[in-house]
């Protein structure tokens, strides 16, 4: 783990609360501000609601995991000045990272240390990886569905899409089509070679697709053999620069089935609000 990462699980640990009377553990909302990223009281509130909006969608009481408390804190001067705060389980922590910037490192790592019951590294940092996955996963299925809508505008039905895109599978994997890949990998062919792909894949994918979509638009390309052209040279593009770095798409080992993970991930998000324990009453204090 790095030496950032080390310095936010530090800052993490060193949070936690606990209740006095059944040690249930808690974190105070701004005692995780500045490790969380915001530099803002306000913003940060903003991804409380939104973390609270999410646990009643979940359809847990809210109650139970978040409570507005009040704190007196010294000022410069010498007085004392009251604050608002909130009471957080590990499970409200959660909801607010999930809701939090993933591309921020701190909100990254949040997401998988509130995830976890255990602190061992080694698992945090392989939600993390799997996390990344996902994410890599999400922005590729957005570009492919930006191309597909941009493309249907300049005369190419689904059927052309379809073509369009493994055209440019071919040219990132060296020659190797859509269906040769998922024959290599074991996969059937009702489903998407990228929900097996590893993370460095899906986003070479991404790069090609983005670029198609901002030079489709720029040159205003009309028609399935221009834009095939300009998908294929995109694909050949980012494969030149894999290759520059010893990189061949085609020969990384496939990953685990990204539907699988997504529906373990839910699973444990479930198991994770069962898990946690709730906010005492309103009558008992933090240690």
């Amino acid at each position: 783990m790095d030496k950032q990462l080390e310095a936010l699980q530090h800052n993490l640990e060193n949070a936690v609360q606990r209740t006095d009377a059944e040690g249930i553990e808690f974190w105070f909302a701004r005692d995780l501000q500045a490790p969380l990223g915001y530099a803002r009281w306000e913003n940060f509130q903003t991804a409380i609601q939104r973390a609270m909006d999410s646990c009643e969608a979940a359809e847990h009481a809210v109650s139970d995991h978040f409570r507005g408390v009040t704190k007196m804190v010294g000022l410069g001067s010498g007085s004392m000045r009251e604050i608002d705060d909130f009471m957080l389980t590990r499970y409200a922590c959660y909801l607010i990272a999930q809701n939090g910037d993933p591309r921020k490192p701190e909100i990254a790592f949040a997401q998988s240390y509130f995830a976890l019951q255990t602190r061992k590294q080694e698992l945090i940092e392989d939600r993390m990886r799997l996390r990344a996955r996902m994410e890599a996963r999400d922005r590729l299925r957005e570009s492919e569905k930006s191309l597909s809508q941009n493309i249907f505008e300049r005369d190419v039905d689904d059927a052309g899409f379809g073509r369009i895109r493994s055209r440019g599978d071919q040219a990132l994997f060296g020659g190797h089509t859509t269906q040769a890949m998922k024959d290599r990998y074991g996969i059937v062919k009702t489903r998407p070679l990228a929900d097996f792909l590893p993370t460095l894949t899906i986003a070479a994918k991404n790069l090609a697709t983005e670029m198609t979509n901002h030079n489709v638009q720029q040159a205003d390309l009309r028609g399935e053999v221009a834009i095939t052209h300009e998908h294929v040279k995109n694909n050949e593009s980012v494969r030149t620069m894999l290759g520059q770095r010893g990189i061949k798409p085609e020969t990384l080992a496939a990953e685990e089935d990204l539907q699988k993970l997504e529906r373990r991930v839910k699973s444990e998000e479930k198991k994770l609000a069962q898990r946690t324990k709730t906010l005492p009453p309103h009558g008992d204090k933090a240690e």
